[in-house]
This record gives C-alpha cells, sequence and structure tokens, in this order.
C-alpha cells in the first residue's frame, strides 16, 4: 500500500484481525461486534470494538439488524410488559411528548414494540425486553507510520479519550517494523494507551473475489496478526456522568447496524475499475485505474478515473442481480451477516471463521 492510501487499508485489515482475534493474546470469551469510523460529536475513532455477552447479543437480533437511535432507545428500554399509555410508560424524555410520540411510530413501523389505540390515546407494549447485551467498548486508532509528529497529533486526542471515559480502553495501532524495540513505544503517548504492532499479510489475490476461491481459502491462515507491545490502563468514569452509559448504548447501537464493511456504501463499487483484493483475509477496496488501493474519500463519482460499468456487464447471469459492483455489495453484506449469525451462536472464532 502505498503511503498516501496506507492508512485507509490499514483501517480495514486491523478490523478485520479484531472481528477474527480480538482481545489480543487472551481466549476470546465475549462475542465481538467490529465497527469503523465512529463516535461522538466530539471525537471519532477508527475502530471500535464491542465486547458483548454472547446471550445478551442473540436476544438483542429480535430488533431488527438496523440500528436503534436515541429516541427507539427511549421507547424500547422502557416499553411495559402490559399495554398503557405511552406517556404513563415511558419516563419524561425532558424533551416535548410529541417527538417521543414520533418515536412510538417509528418504533411500531420496525416491529419493535406493539402499540394500539384506546380512543385518543396510543397505547405501547414491548415485544421482549431490550437486553443488556454490551460489556464493553474498546477505541482503537489506526496509525500504520506512526512517526514523531503523527504522535504528537495525536496525542491530545487519545488524552480526551481517557478523560472521557466513553470506551473502556483506548489503543493505537501501528504497522510492526520488526524491530527489536517497535518505535511507537519510543513516541510521546498517554501511558494509559495500549499499543499494537500489527503484522500486515504482505500477499494479495488479484481480481475480486469468489465464492469458489473463498471455499479454497476457507482453511488458510489469517496473516494479519498483532502483538502487545504496550497494555492499556483502563479507563475509569466519573461515576456521577448519569449519562455516560446512554451515550454508549446509542454508540454500540451504532456499530451493532453498521459495522465495518459498510465502505461500499460511501465507495463507488458500480465503476469498471473497483475491485476487491485479498490481504490475509481481509478483502480491500483496489482500484485498478490507479493500479493501487484507493481510499474512501477518492473513490467518489468526482474522480477523474471513474466510469460506470458498461451496461453489458450487467446482464451475465441473472439480469436482476446486476453487474460486479452489485455483486460485491451482496457479497459484503454475506460476509457481515454470517459474522453476525456466527457471533450469536456463540461458535469459537479461531475455528469457524471464513475468509472475510
Amino acid at each position: 500500500m502505498s503511503p498516501g492510501t496506507a492508512e485507509f487499508g490499514f483501517e480495514l485489515l486491523v478490523c478485520r484481525w479484531a472481528e477474527a482475534s480480538w482481545p489480543p493474546e487472551e481466549p476470546r470469551e465475549d462475542a465481538v461486534v467490529v465497527a469503523r469510523q465512529l463516535g461522538t460529536r466530539e471525537r471519532r475513532w477508527d475502530t471500535v470494538v464491542l465486547e458483548c455477552d454472547p446471550a445478551g447479543l442473540a436476544a438483542r437480533a429480535q430488533f431488527g439488524e438496523r440500528e436503534l437511535d436515541s429516541d427507539l432507545l427511549h421507547v424500547v428500554r422502557n416499553a411495559p410488559a402490559e399495554w398503557a399509555w405511552y406517556r404513563d410508560a415511558l419516563p419524561d424524555p425532558g424533551y416535548p411528548w410529541r417527538y417521543v410520540r414520533a418515536a412510538v411510530h417509528r418504533a411500531a413501523d420496525r416491529d419493535v414494540v406493539q402499540t394500539r389505540r384506546r380512543g385518543n390515546r396510543i397505547q405501547i407494549r414491548r415485544v421482549a425486553p431490550y437486553p443488556d447485551w454490551l460489556r464493553r467498548i474498546v477505541a482503537v486508532e489506526n496509525k500504520p507510520d506512526l512517526d514523531a509528529s503523527a504522535a504528537r497529533a495525536l496525542a491530545g486526542q487519545l488524552e480526551h479519550d481517557v478523560e472521557s471515559a466513553l470506551a473502556d480502553e483506548v489503543w493505537v495501532a501501528t504497522e510492526a517494523t520488526g524491530g527489536r524495540v517497535e518505535p511507537a513505544l519510543l513516541e510521546d503517548l498517554p501511558v494509559e494507551v495500549g499499543i499494537l504492532a500489527v503484522s500486515v499479510a504482505a500477499g494479495e489475490r488479484d481480481g475480486p473475489p469468489t465464492d469458489a476461491a473463498d471455499r479454497a481459502a476457507a482453511g488458510a491462515a489469517d496473516r494479519t496478526a498483532a502483538d502487545v507491545e504496550w497494555y492499556p490502563s483502563a479507563v475509569t468514569p466519573d461515576a456521577t456522568d448519569a449519562g455516560r452509559e446512554r451515550r454508549r448504548l446509542v454508540l454500540a447501537e451504532r456499530a451493532y447496524g453498521r459495522g465495518w464493511r459498510s465502505y461500499h456504501e460511501t465507495m463507488r463499487p458500480d465503476c469498471r475499475h473497483f475491485e476487491l483484493h485479498r490481504q490475509g483475509r481481509a478483502l480491500v477496496p483496489y482500484c485498478a485505474a490507479k493500479g493501487r488501493p484507493q481510499t474512501a474519500a477518492e473513490c467518489a463519482g468526482s474522480c477523474a478515473e471513474f466510469e460506470p460499468e458498461p451496461p453489458a456487464w450487467r446482464t451475465r447471469g441473472w439480469p436482476i442481480e446486476g453487474g460486479p459492483g452489485k455483486g460485491i455489495k451482496r457479497l459484503l453484506r454475506r460476509r457481515r451477516e454470517w459474522i453476525r449469525r456466527r457471533e450469536r451462536a456463540g461458535r469459537d472464532s479461531e475455528s469457524t471463521h471464513r475468509t472475510d
């Protein structure tokens, strides 16, 4: 990967490694959900790892694959077991009730609560108790080339992460150099922040992946690995911060709904030059026109190299299936769904992982 595009590809590799191998150097006991580019108004993290109660995560599936935003969570978490007027059933939200009423309608449309009308009043009833599925949030900042200037720029953000205590642990992931002492250990980073040295898989397979190739590679070792160079300190939250758990749950819901393979939603897989190349077990976007991996920012309709897929590509197989771009979206969606099913079933990560 070239210096200009290394960070985006590295981010995807770290996400894939975390999905397969988190926590580092320890056996997996919790279910794991991984997302990327999530955070708050003040701070956005490259990688977010949710450590989840397996039974709780399975119960969360009753509320659908999409995220529940703050307003929906207010309704779903407080919906009663028996029918009740929504204003009697729900705590005062601290904002006008008309917004709660709108959230009740949205929740009913998504079948995450039940509603009925009695006169001019809307009553609600839960479909199931909202589970306590989140155990810990881990934030990872990805810097493949962590030199002194990058460390100085990052130090303030990491200090904010530790002080805000929204995440239970904060890490920096950097590309391993193979030296006796990794350079990241010598940089001026907060001592509370852990350091991961990630060894990136060297090999790639040219061209978009196929189901046959996926099956052939199913037993291959994951060549992306990570070593702990510095262990993080556990973050100590402010016990008086009542809104912390609410903010953490909203963040966790966003991670649950979006995952990390959603880059195809902001990139252009319908471009004739867009490909997915395999690097280790991860699938990394690759631009055939540029001859290198591309960033999410530059892979857009404004790219000078953008060319729509030829219409003939979209007639291969059943026309309803579309061209390679739609195939890439289906592949990433299928991988995400397969991982989610595996985690809900509580199966062991190392023995059951396939290829993406």
